[in-house]
């Protein structure tokens, strides 16, 4: 159960034109975000930011939602693997892929430019210290400065979010909770505290409807 219970919808009107582009992109609301909601101006800066990083660019979307799964993988934060995966695969990557993604360095499903950037996403989410010299070496025989700038802000990005969703036990949705069960299982995958419980979100005042 969240340690802090999201918002209702219909209690931020607000930020409604901002659901509507979120709901859009990934299909449902997170709660993390209406848990943010609660203070509308980080939810707009958050919301503002991740547009930035996710937007497109010189990375191809699958390659960003595996970057952001094995970066959340890496750190642990079961919410954030369900919804990264989730993602992975509205954005065309085949199930095989997801599956093997922490499994980069050896499957032949990933060519040596993702391998780059999953390792750098692996090692970074792990321990910034555990980057290296050798590490950007690899990734500028496959991607440009930019292309690179953009696979950090996917990792950092989903630091921020990890912690905030491991900390918080932010409940999954629906969606991303179905595909994580049915796709992610045999990987050692499991809900734990996100898993929550089937209450209705909180008002302003702190009752559920």
């Amino acid at each position: 159960m969240a340690r802090i219970p999201p918002l209702r919808r219909e209690d931020l009107p607000e930020l409604e034109p901002l659901f509507g582009i979120v709901e859009s992109v990934m299909g449902f609301l997170p709660n993390s975000i209406l848990t943010m909601g609660r203070r509308p101006e980080l939810a707009k800066a958050f919301l503002g930011l991740a547009g930035q990083v996710q937007a497109p660019g010189k990375v191809d979307p699958e390659t960003k939602h595996l970057v952001a799964f094995v970066s959340s993988r890496a750190a642990g934060c079961r919410y954030c693997q369900a919804h990264t995966a989730h993602s992975a695969d509205r954005a065309g990557a085949p199930p095989e892929k997801i599956d093997a993604a922490f499994e980069f360095e050896t499957s032949d499903l990933f060519d040596e430019a993702e391998r780059a950037a999953l390792r750098l996403a692996r090692d970074a989410s792990l321990a910034s210290g555990a980057v290296t010299d050798a590490h950007f070496e690899a990734l500028r025989r496959h991607h440009d400065e930019d292309a690179i700038l953009e696979i950090v802000a996917v990792i950092a990005l989903f630091g921020w979010l990890n912690r905030w969703n491991d900390t918080l036990g932010t409940t999954l949705e629906a969606s991303p909770l179905g595909f994580a069960s049915s796709q992610l299982v045999g990987r050692g995958w499991e809900a734990g505290p996100h898993a929550g419980e089937p209450s209705a979100p909180a008002g302003k005042d702190g009752q559920r409807s």
